[in-house]
Parts: C-alpha cells; structure tokens; sequence
C-alpha cells in the first residue's frame, strides 16, 4: 500500500453506493458499498427513491470505509462524486427535498406541456422531429411535477440531478459538474453549459434558470466539506470537493477510452459503447453526444436501456440451481462461475436462438414501438440457450452502435474496453471478442467509474498536468480476451444475415401491438 496521498471518491450507481480511495497511480486501496434498493413505485412504471436515503448511504459507505481500512482520513486529499444519471431532486429554500427523487428508470409521461410558440412548432415539422421534440416534453420530469403537483413545484427552490444534490449536502453550494448533465433539462450539450436565453428549451420545459446549479467543468473545485458534512460521513472538513461527471462518462474515463478510435463497451444496467471525441457528432440525428469527463470534450454513445438488467432477470427467474450453489458453497465456486458453465455449456451461436434486447423503447432507434424478441426456439433449447443468447443479443447491439460510430465520425475503432459488471463475466468477455472480431480488454479495475472520478479530482488537485496524462498514469489494461477464428466466422453470418434484419422485419408488428394493447403508448 502506497503512503499516498488518496482521493476518494463517491460512487451512487443505481443497485448501490460505494465509497472508494484510490492512490494517483490509479490503484485501488480502499473500497465499502451499501445497497440500495432501486426504487419503489405508487404507480405502474414509475421508479423513485427517497433522496436522504441516497444521502444516508453515501454517509454510510463512507463511515463504513474508514472502519475498514488503516489508511488515515488526512492522507485523503480530495472527493469527487460521480452518479447515476437522470434522477431528479427537488429542493426548497431550506435545502429540503419536497418529494422522493425520480430515478431514471422512470416511465412516467405527461400530456400537459408547455405550449411552444408557433416558429418552433413549424420549423420542428419542417425538421420532421415533432415527435422526437413532443416526446422529450412529454418525458420530461419537470412538465410532469409542473403540471402534476404544482404545489411542489411552486415551492421547488433548486431542481437538481443526483450529483448536484450529494454536492450540496457535501460543500452547501448549489453546483454540479458538466459532465454531469444527462437528463431531460435546458442544457446545451454542445456549449457544455445551460441553454442560451432564446433556446427552444425554456419553452418546452416549464422551468426558470434561477432553479438550477452553477455548472463547472469537470477537474474543477467546487468547495470544501462543511462541518455537516464531515460529521455524516467522516470526511475530514475542509477536504477540497473536486467536480467528477456521470457514472458511465466516468467509466468511459476510468477504462482509459480518451481517443476516437477507442470503445468502451459499459456492461451495467443500461449497457453502451462509448467514444470519446474532440467534435460533436450526432450519432443519431438530433440526437446529441452526452459530455465526457474531459472538458470540452463529448461521448458518442449508444445504448442498450435495461442492458444487463436483462441478465439479472434471467438470474433471478431462471438462475435458481446456480444461486442456491453458491448459497450452500457445494461446489466452491461463486455464483458468477456457476453462470459462466451455463454459457460455456452451448455452442457459440446458441443453436440458432436469436435474440433482439429491446425491453424497453427508445426515442428514434430503435423507434418508441420496440420491444424485445427472441426468435429461433426448438425443441433442442434450454434455460442455457436462453442465457447465453441474451449475452450474445447485447453484444450484436453494441457492434451496431460500433458501426453507427465509426461510419458518422469516419474514425475505425481498433481497441475495446470493457467495464461494468458484466465485464467479470469470462464467459461474456470471450463472446464480445469473438462478435466483436477484435481483442476486448478489461479495465484493469472493476470500479472503472470511481476510477474515472479520482482521475478528474486527480487533476483538479495537479497531481497530474492534464487528464491525458492522468489516465496514462492512472489506467491500464487488464486480461485481454481474444477472439476465436472459427466463433468470429458464425457470430459474423448470424449478425448480418440475422440479427441487423430483426428490427425492421418486426417492426410493423410491434406497432401492431402497441395499437392493440396501448403498451407503449
């Protein structure tokens, strides 16, 4: 163990909070997690957390963490928080949240949206994105509150994301990173910065610039711990609060993707491939590249909504012999391993069994009508047909963003990343390879988003002169997974004699059934 100095950072995914010392050469000293319970919900597709509760977790996270290592709190020198994105705080004057926090997971809608004025209007349809634009408004969880609970919206003081709402409670300023701003608000992701004052956003989202955080670049330093603050979470006062960005955008960082030609494929919840580049590219037209961890700098991203929740639906309906396994320790391995047999027990291709991981609609593509598929069933196949077809679909759907990439920025990608928490998987690490064509790498962490925050405080502290040279210093690559000649051949074919056509040949159905049924409105 180095002497230090450490950073910590504050991690607040979605199934947990970590709290994580990492030195200035990127390794990993320290780590506790506290679970959280995802959401709870009134309502048929609505997703909401107490937002103490996720306050209370950091706090615990981190008591737990100086009970659990020797590393003393004044060889810590900086904190940065990095955070799920898109789950919404509404605060009033005293710093109070008015009601529980929107997760990103919600699917709330509402029809009761500001009105636009008539230019907009006419030149949205002119664009052909009336409905891109109509859906972001109906999406949005501010016309949702505005028109829903009014009260509360008349006594919201601040509407902050998660990250501006841990800042506060950790410095008692009202400021966020820009690299933290992935939601439905008034931000120019092209600027890096709110909306300028004749920007359509303010009329399609019923909020005043006086509502929101100052925003500040990632690397900068935002306050200092306040006595309240140390007390909760032991956090020695005065320690520098540096500005981090969102968890995935972080990952991308803490997996060492800074150049064009390098993917980071992120196998979380939402599973994605992202690029890191200097320009701003639409990946999807009108659809904008989220801000990176770097200043100035964008991801081009593609995702996969409920990704790898997929696999845990799996796991808790069908992975029954594997968790009860390793609940007994009869075999001695842990339950991952146990999943990992599952998908080495089928050939590659899973005997035909196909599958589409759309479970839950995007925006433009796929078109708001998706939904999941599996295709290809026969007599011959089992649950483990099922598993490793479900890792194989999400990994089709990230070598198609892969192209949706390189053909909109003209750059090939060469080298692959792979973070989250389906990269421990061998089983999945091999498969990726093996679609992808190519050597995928893990990160040499697992917590690649902590990772990418420390950097970001790292920098802000000077450790290192710009964040290319930190993630020189800080990242590297772990084992590298390389691909099977003959897998890459039959993985090849089912791609694009199979699975590029799925979408199209199913979507009239799918419409068909969103007509029938209303689901998805």
């Amino acid at each position: 163990m180095s002497a230090g100095p450490y950073l910590l950072a504050i991690d607040n995914g979605t199934q947990s909070v970590r709290a994580l010392l990492f030195d200035v050469r990127g390794n990993l000293a320290a780590k506790s997690q506290v679970f959280l319970q995802p959401y709870f919900s009134t309502h048929p597709g609505w997703a909401e957390h107490d937002a103490d509760g996720y306050w209370q977790a950091v706090c615990d996270a981190c008591q737990q963490l100086w009970r659990s290592t020797a590393i003393e709190k004044a060889q810590v020198t900086g904190v940065a928080v990095t955070t799920q994105r898109g789950t919404v705080v509404n605060l009033d004057h005293d710093g109070v949240p008015l009601r529980p926090a929107i997760t990103w997971l919600d699917q709330r809608q509402t029809w009761q949206i500001p009105p636009l004025a008539p230019w907009w209007r006419a030149a949205f349809r002119l664009a052909r994105l009336d409905g891109t634009i109509r859906y972001f408004r109906r999406e949005a969880e501010i016309n949702w509150i505005a028109a829903q609970q009014p009260d509360v919206w008349r006594r919201t003081h601040k509407f902050l994301l998660l990250s501006g709402f841990l800042n506060y409670r950790l410095c008692g300023r009202f400021i966020d990173s820009t690299g933290s701003q992935v939601a439905y608000i008034p931000f120019d992701y092209k600027r890096h910065a709110w909306a300028g004052r004749h920007d359509w956003k303010w009329q399609a989202l019923a909020i005043k610039p006086a509502m929101l955080p100052e925003l500040v670049a990632p690397g900068s330093r935002m306050g200092t711990i306040t006595a309240a603050a140390a007390l909760a979470t032991g956090i020695l006062e005065g320690t520098p609060l540096l500005a981090a960005a969102a968890d995935k955008a972080c990952e991308v960082l803490g997996a060492g993707c800074v150049a064009p030609h390098v993917a980071c494929l992120s196998y979380g919840t939402t599973a994605t491939i992202n690029t890191t580049n200097q320009r701003y590219l639409e990946v999807t037209r009108f659809i904008p590249p989220y801000p990176a961890a770097m200043p100035g700098a964008y991801s081009t991203e593609v995702q996969i909504f409920r990704g790898y929740w997929m696999v845990n639906w799996f796991k808790e309906q069908f992975g029954d012999r594997e968790r009860q396994a390793a609940a007994e320790n009869g075999s001695g391995l842990p339950a991952e391993a146990l999943f990992d047999r599952l998908v080495d027990s089928v050939l590659p291709g899973s005997m035909g069994l196909m599958l589409q991981p759309y479970w839950s609609p995007g925006i433009k593509v796929p078109g708001p009508e998706a939904k999941g598929a599996m295709i290809g069933f026969g007599d011959v196949h089992t649950r483990a047909h099922m598993y490793r077809a479900i890792l194989e679909g999400l990994a089709y759907a990230l070598r198609e963003g892969r192209e949706r990439i390189e053909k909109k920025s003209g750059v090939a990608i060469t080298e692959l990343r792979v973070a989250g928490g389906g990269s421990q998987s061998d089983a999945a690490m091999q498969l990726t390879a093996d679609i992808f064509g190519m050597p995928a790498a893990r990160a040499h962490v697992y917590e690649s988003s902590g990772l990418g925050a420390a950097i970001a405080a790292a920098v802000g502290l000077g450790y290192h002169a710009d964040f290319p040279a930190a993630v020189r210093a800080m990242t590297r690559q772990g084992r590298v997974f390389q691909p099977n000649a003959d897998h890459v051949r039959i993985y090849d074919q089912l791609y694009r004699r199979v699975y590029r056509k799925m979408y199209a040949r199913l979507q009239p159905l799918y419409q068909d059934i969103a007509d029938i049924t209303g689901y998805p409105s």
